[in-house]
């Protein structure tokens, strides 16, 4: 999946081997019911951890550099302590606790006076030691200042949406349960969002070029 759709590809997350969700055996129990059982059983919570901890830590670490480490801490031990108020018809966990890990980071950003520049953490996609494909490692290194303008450039509810669609790889129905908002809106946040960053792009070439 990428930032800007089918035209454009850059910056990449790591393939779901390392960074993302792992793919669930047919005998594998689902997140919805880990957590029921964890309400009798906390340890049965253990399951939800092992599955998303990567992809999370991943998410946080590429967004907050080494704040993240503890943000994604922070998403685990929240998702824990609220697991009562999980929505069970849902068997994969994934959009809730995104939807936490974004609250946490927007925290993180607006209390350290950085909010604006929170697009900036992208380019810590490029660098993360995961496994980025070398070709894809080199396009984002070529692009990832150009395109940490862009997202900087953006209001934070569309930067939001847009990269839990491109790096976390949810589904617009997934984020709407992520953020909490109308699938319609986050179709047209992630329009909106795609626009503004090509756009952006364009106009960071055309200016290097008339350097």
């Amino acid at each position: 999946m990428t930032l800007l759709g089918p035209q454009t590809t850059l910056a990449t997350p790591p393939r779901r081997v390392a960074g993302g969700p792992p793919r669930r055996a047919a005998t594998e129990t689902s997140d919805s019911a880990a957590i029921e059982r964890s309400l009798r059983d906390p340890k049965e919570f253990s399951s939800v951890f092992d599955r998303h901890w990567p992809a999370i830590h991943a998410y946080c670490t590429s967004r907050a550099a080494a704040a993240g480490e503890d943000i994604a801490a922070e998403v685990f031990r929240l998702a824990f302590d609220r697991r009562s108020r999980f929505d069970r018809r849902f068997d994969d966990a994934r959009p809730w606790l995104y939807g936490i890990a974004t609250n946490l980071l927007r925290h993180h950003f607006r209390s350290t006076q950085r909010g604006d520049r929170a697009g900036r953490r992208v380019q810590a996609l490029a660098e993360l030691e995961t496994s980025v494909q070398p070709i894809e490692q080199l396009e984002a290194q070529m692009l990832g200042p150009r395109l940490a303008a862009a997202l900087q450039s953006l209001p934070e509810a569309d930067r939001e949406a847009l990269l839990l669609f491109a790096w976390a790889e949810l589904d617009y129905k997934e984020i709407a349960r992520a953020l909490d908002i109308p699938v319609g809106t986050v179709r047209s946040r992630i329009h909106r969002a795609r626009a503004r960053v090509r756009e952006q792009i364009v106009l960071n070439f055309e200016g290097d070029s008339n350097v």
